[in-house]
C-alpha cells in the first residue's frame, strides 16, 4: 500500500476513532491507498482546482486528493463520528481542506465551492450516488459549475450512466448522462477492497460536460424519458399515453415508430420526442 502522506494507515483511524461503517448510510470504507490515489490522478490536474469530495468517510480518498496537489477540496460528510479523523487530515494540510457537516442532497455545491473551478470526485455513498449524480447532470445552466464527475459506484450503476441504445443497462439515466456528459467508466474496484466488502464490484466513472448538448427542455426530456422506460416493454405509443392523448401522432412527428420501445431509441431520438411533445403539451 502506499504510503502518501504521514498520517496513519487507514486501518489504524478506522480503530482509533470507532468508525464501523454503517450500512444505512451506504458507507463502504475504501483503504487502500493505492486505488484511491489512483481515483485522485484519474481526476485530472488538481491543482489550481477545489475538489468537491461527498461521504469522505476516514479520509481514503480525501489524502489522496490533497497528496496529488488539489488547491482545496470541500468534503460533505453527513457522519458526524468521522468529523475527528477529517479534522486530522485537515491539520495536515493547512488552509486546503474545508469539512462540511451535512446532508449532500440538501447542500448548495455552488456556494461552499464559491465559484471557484471545480471538479468533483468521490467514492458516493451507494444509497444516495444516483440522485447525487443526477442532481449535478441536470442542473438548469450549462455548462454546469463543475468541469469533471470523478466518481465510484456499483458496477451496475456505472454500465448505466454509460449505456448504449439497445442494451439492457440502457435508460434515463444514460439518455441523460449521454445527452450532457461523456465519459466512460475508467476502471472496475474489487469488493476486496473495502471494509465493510460490499456484495458487488465498483466501478469508477469520469465524465465531463458536453458544452453543445441538442437543444432541447431539461424538464420535457425528463418527463419522457420517465414515462418511456418506466413501461419499457411497451411500445413508445402505450408508455407515452400519460404524456399525451396524442401520443402515437406525435411519435410519428419526432420521426420515430410507435411501435418501437424505448431501448431502441437513442438520445437524438428522445430529443425530437421531447422537444415536439413539449411544443404541443406544453409539458
Amino acid at each position: 500500500m502506499a504510503q502518501i502522506d504521514d498520517l496513519p494507515p487507514l486501518r489504524d483511524v478506522i480503530a482509533a476513532h470507532g468508525l464501523n461503517a454503517k450500512k444505512s448510510l451506504g458507507q463502504n470504507f475504501l483503504l487502500d491507498l493505492n486505488l484511491t490515489s489512483r481515483i485522485a490522478r484519474s481526476a485530472g490536474d488538481l491543482t489550481d482546482c477545489t475538489v468537491l469530495e461527498v461521504g469522505p468517510g476516514p479520509g481514503g480518498l480525501t489524502r489522496a486528493l490533497l497528496a496529488a496537489g488539489a488547491k482545496k477540496v470541500v468534503a460533505i460528510e453527513k457522519d458526524s463520528r468521522c468529523l475527528p479523523a477529517l479534522s486530522e487530515i485537515s491539520s495536515h494540510y493547512p488552509g486546503r481542506l474545508d469539512v462540511v457537516e451535512g446532508d449532500a442532497l440538501k447542500l448548495d455545491p455552488i456556494a461552499l465551492t464559491q465559484g471557484d473551478k471545480v471538479r468533483i470526485a468521490a467514492n458516493l455513498p451507494y444509497n444516495v450516488g444516483t440522485q447525487l449524480l443526477l442532481n449535478w447532470i441536470t442542473t438548469p445552466d450549462w455548462p454546469p459549475f463543475w468541469s469533471s464527475l470523478t466518481l465510484m459506484f456499483q458496477k451496475e450503476v456505472g454500465e448505466r450512466i454509460i449505456a448504449e441504445p439497445g442494451s439492457k443497462a440502457y435508460g434515463r439515466l444514460g439518455v441523460l448522462a449521454g445527452w450532457r456528459c461523456k465519459g466512460g467508466i475508467l476502471f472496475d474496484i474489487s469488493p476486496k477492497a473495502f471494509t465493510p466488502p460490499p456484495k458487488v464490484t465498483s466501478a469508477v466513472v469520469h465524465l465531463t460536460p458536453n458544452d453543445s448538448p441538442l437543444p432541447c427542455d431539461l424538464k420535457s426530456l425528463e418527463k419522457v424519458t420517465a414515462a418511456a422506460f418506466g413501461q419499457r416493454r411497451k411500445m413508445l405509443r402505450a408508455s407515452l399515453k400519460s404524456l399525451s392523448r396524442d401520443a402515437e401522432e406525435l411519435i410519428v412527428q419526432a420521426g420515430l415508430k410507435p411501435t418501437a420501445r424505448a431501448e431502441e431509441i437513442d438520445i437524438a431520438g428522445f430529443v425530437s420526442l421531447a422537444n415536439v411533445i413539449s411544443k404541443t403539451e406544453n409539458i
